[in-house]
Formats: C-alpha cells, sequence, structure tokens
C-alpha cells in the first residue's frame, strides 16, 4: 500500500549536452519536495568519446547497437562522467544524491536482448521482477536521492546498456506499490502537441480512450506514439499519473501547470 508520494523523473540527452540548461534543470529538480527520483540517459558524449577512440557507433532504427567496445564507452560515459557529473551538481544544490547503476546494491536486474532480425549487442531487456523496490526503498527512507544511469546488470557479472525511458517506467511501476508514484518525462516540447508545429498548442490532459482517438486521427504520431503507449502502459500498471513536458518547465510541476498529463481516467 502506497504511503507517501514519489516523483520519478526522466530527462533525456538534449539536457545532458548543455551543461547551462542542465544547470537550470537541476536546480528545478533539487527544488521539488518529497521522495523523487532521476534517470538520465546519455546524450551525445559518449559518441564523440567512441568516434575519438576508432569505435563506430552503430544505431538501428534510432537504437545503439552495444558491442563489446561500445559497452565499455557507455559505461564510462554513462555510469561514470555523466552519472556522477549530475550527482556532484545536485550535491552543490544541497540535494543529498547518490549515482547509481543497476548492479550497485542490486537494484535493476536485465537480461541480454534475445537476437532476433539484429543483434543489438550487450543491451539489457528489464523483466516484470527486474527492479528492486526494497533496495531503492532503503535510500529512499534514508533521504537519499537516487540518480540512475541507463547501465543494468544481469546477476552475473555482465553489465548491459538498458533504455532509460524503459529503465524510468519500470522504477515508476515497481515502487507503485510501495508510493503514490507519478512518472514525468522531460524532454525539449512543451508536451503533447496538437500541432506539432505550434509550442503552445499542448493539450493538458489525455485519458487513456482519449489516446486512441488522438492515435487514429493524427494529432498524436511518429516518435510521440511509443512515449504515449509506454505512459499508459505504466498507468495500467499502477502509476498514477505520467506527465510529459519541457524540462525548463519543470519548476511548474507541482504547481499543476506542467505538460501534458496521463491518466487512466
Amino acid at each position: 500500500m502506497a504511503n507517501s508520494v514519489l516523483n520519478i523523473i526522466k530527462i533525456g540527452g538534449n539536457v545532458i549536452d548543455d551543461e547551462s540548461q542542465l544547470d537550470s534543470f537541476l536546480e528545478k529538480f533539487s527544488a521539488l519536495s518529497g521522495k523523487k527520483i532521476l534517470v538520465h540517459g546519455g546524450g551525445k558524449i559518449a559518441t564523440r568519446l567512441a568516434n575519438e577512440l576508432g569505435i563506430q557507433a552503430q544505431m538501428v532504427e534510432g537504437r545503439r547497437v552495444t558491442d563489446e567496445d561500445m559497452l565499455r564507452v557507455v559505461t564510462m560515459v554513462y555510469a561514470g562522467l555523466t552519472n556522477k557529473t549530475i550527482v556532484a551538481k545536485l550535491q552543490k544544490l544541497k540535494c543529498d544524491a547518490v549515482g547509481l547503476s543497476g548492479a550497485d546494491g542490486d537494484v535493476i536486474k536485465a537480461i541480454k536482448r534475445p537476437v532476433k532480425d539484429i543483434d543489438y549487442g550487450f543491451v539489457g531487456d528489464l523483466l516484470h521482477d527486474s527492479v528492486n523496490t526494497l533496495a531503492i526503498k532503503k535510500f529512499l527512507e534514508a533521504g537519499f536521492v537516487p540518480v540512475f544511469s541507463a547501465i543494468t546488470h544481469n546477476g552475473l557479472g555482465q553489465l548491459l546498456n538498458t533504455n532509460a525511458d524503459t529503465i524510468a517506467s519500470s522504477l515508476a511501476v515497481s515502487l507503485a506499490s510501495l508510493y503514490e508514484t507519478s512518472l514525468v518525462y522531460c524532454f525539449e516540447k512543451n508536451g503533447v502537441l496538437r500541432d506539432i508545429t505550434d509550442e503552445n498548442s499542448v493539450i493538458p490532459a489525455i485519458k487513456s480512450e482519449e489516446f486512441e482517438y488522438l492515435k487514429e486521427s493524427g494529432v498524436v504520431n511518429e516518435g510521440m506514439i511509443p512515449k504515449l503507449q509506454n505512459a499508459f502502459n505504466a498507468i495500467n500498471k499502477g502509476v498514477q499519473e505520467v506527465y510529459i513536458g519541457n524540462a525548463n518547465n519543470l519548476h511548474l510541476f507541482q504547481q499543476g501547470q506542467f505538460g501534458t498529463c496521463l491518466t487512466l481516467k
């Protein structure tokens, strides 16, 4: 049974790649009251470092293929440089953060993605029981703010590269049994837009049945569809609400004015 409120915030690479934008976002994040978790993606740093090391980055349909060399790079960047930079910046803001990969405290276990048409290499997929909720609860109840990179492990000594959106969603679903959990996806748009060319055309709220209509009418299309499908999947599994909005507007979240709010009913 949920006993208090928990907000899980996910930021993408566009925030991480811009230091001033990251600093501004982290100020807003640190000011959020109550229990909270930050999940971050990787940005372009891993690709740049790979190029400098002569390692060719491979992408298939927007998904990174992670061979052994690339796994070393993304682990160094995501779980190392990026994660610890964020933690250090939060400590400066008096936000007592602790940086975690899935291997730390055995908090997120994954399985290597099975090879079908494409071999994605050391990419980890999450299962329904991948998240160690009790371990994460210990951090939260001790007053720490967990900051998760997108690196997981298989429990047998192998690190895996896992999609950060999926990690955020899985954390929210798992922790919804312990807390009243909201999931917040921060990206570069102001929310789900009725008109993709008009940043002010934000749809403030979408319920499950309205999502189907918005898809059929073409208002929601392309890259936004999987985001919303993941969001409603989380809601169907116990997450209170999912928000999608601009990272620059996070300070409006606890005022009820942030982006698009997705709910079951």
